[in-house]
């Protein structure tokens, strides 16, 4: 990097970004997406989420989804949504049977490996949820600093598992793709450029007090990925895999990017690759109270703890500036209300979701590659979409 006494003195003669800095934003354009959201192990260090000996096939039972959904005062088709909403994967489970499955992204298909980005953070939540079972963490309002010493003195040592987990950590500012010196795009910098990481994330400021308000925040998803792996003694990967990823009947391996820097880290919140099928079998725990084959996963509690908060502040509307009008927020989960039976789901910028609706018995996964990180208008059609499939399955039944 320039150092600041050797940078030009106008902005007008300011030296233009190189591809090594701006590698973020390329990889990320459409078409270029299309290709890199299915060989992220191509392109940065990756560590394998192993699957376990048993093999468990879904059941597949077909069905024609003939049916429309209305949006803007339209009624629109789902080869609509996906010409619309740049759909990569489309995998629709009902009562444990696949029933509708469907790959128009142009290197897509049952055995891919999607990039998931934030869905990544729903199973860092899982895995807390596995570690707090286990005595492995001690409890919710553990400090930060108690697992991480590094971050005393930084905004985060006394922030809580609890505020972690629930995104009032107080810390950092609005979460702005489209801001060149934001943190998170000084992350992605760190992330993919050799930087150190965790110095980004040090450095942040605190903004408001922990607990009071909801803030987007995916350095808190990476500050709880390392508490986790502080406590456990293991890295994120091997974590997910002995205890969640072995257990599911997966197809294949998951895998987490690392970054480029070391030591080596992977992105809690954000770097977890995997088939659709395979995170489809995340959402049916979900639906199962985190069983599965008759074997309890994931606590049961913290299953259904994901599905609503009683914090006030995380209600469906009352996110701010950080959260869409329709969504709530719960457990590193994306709630959706009653008006929706209790249907909850992970996101991941570009379109990635993992929408459960336990009321109707309905996981969806949507793959996307939208041209830019974040759009409301196709997040909208996506979730009026993919409610109008739950519908259609819950008075089915």
């Amino acid at each position: 990097m320039t150092s600041t006494t050797e940078r030009p003195a106008t902005p007008s003669a300011a030296k233009p970004p190189s591809w090594w800095d701006r590698q973020g934003d390329l990889i990320m354009r459409r078409p270029f997406n299309e290709w890199t959201f299915t060989h992220m192990n191509w392109l940065l260090p990756t560590e394998r989420v192993a699957r376990g000996e048993v093999h468990r096939p879904l059941p597949f039972d077909p069905h024609h989804l003939d049916l429309t959904y209305r949006f803007e005062g339209h009624d629109r088709t789902l080869a609509e949504l996906h010409r619309r909403t740049n759909t990569t994967t489309f995998v629709v489970v009902h009562g444990g049977r696949i029933v509708h499955e469907y790959y128009p992204g142009v290197f897509a298909g049952p055995r891919t490996r999607m990039q998931l980005f934030s869905v990544s953070k729903s199973i860092t939540s899982l895995l807390v949820g596995i570690a707090l079972q286990e005595g492995t963490i001690d409890g919710l309002h553990d400090r930060v600093a108690d697992y991480r010493p590094d971050f005393k003195g930084t905004a985060y040592e006394d922030v809580t598992i609890h505020n972690l987990l629930s995104m009032t950590s107080g810390v950092g500012d609005l979460e702005a793709w489209d801001v060149p010196d934001a943190g998170i795009k000084r992350f992605e910098q760190a992330i993919m450029g050799g930087g150190d990481v965790a110095a980004v994330v040090r450095s942040s400021p605190r903004t408001q007090p922990a607990g009071e308000s909801f803030n987007y925040s995916t350095f808190d998803t990476q500050v709880l990925g390392w508490v986790l792996e502080a406590a456990a003694g293991t890295p994120l990967a091997t974590y997910c895999s002995d205890r969640l990823w072995r257990h599911l009947g997966a197809d294949r391996d998951a895998y987490y990017w690392l970054t480029r820097g070391k030591p080596r880290s992977a992105i809690g919140g954000g770097s977890l690759n995997a088939t659709a099928r395979d995170l489809a079998r995340v959402g049916m725990l979900m639906i199962n109270d985190g069983i599965v084959a008759g074997r309890q996963v994931v606590p049961r509690d913290w299953v259904r703890r994901s599905r609503s908060s009683d914090l006030p502040q995380l209600a469906v509307g009352n996110l701010g500036p950080s959260g869409y009008t329709h969504y709530g927020y719960s457990n590193q989960w994306w709630t959706l209300g009653s008006v929706c039976h209790d249907a909850f789901t992970g996101l991941g910028v570009h379109g990635q979701y993992l929408f459960i609706d336990h009321s109707a018995d309905v996981v969806i996964v949507k793959t996307s590659a939208w041209p830019t990180q974040d759009d409301e208008a196709r997040d909208r059609e996506t979730i009026a979409a993919l409610r109008r499939i739950a519908d259609h399955f819950a008075t089915a039944r």
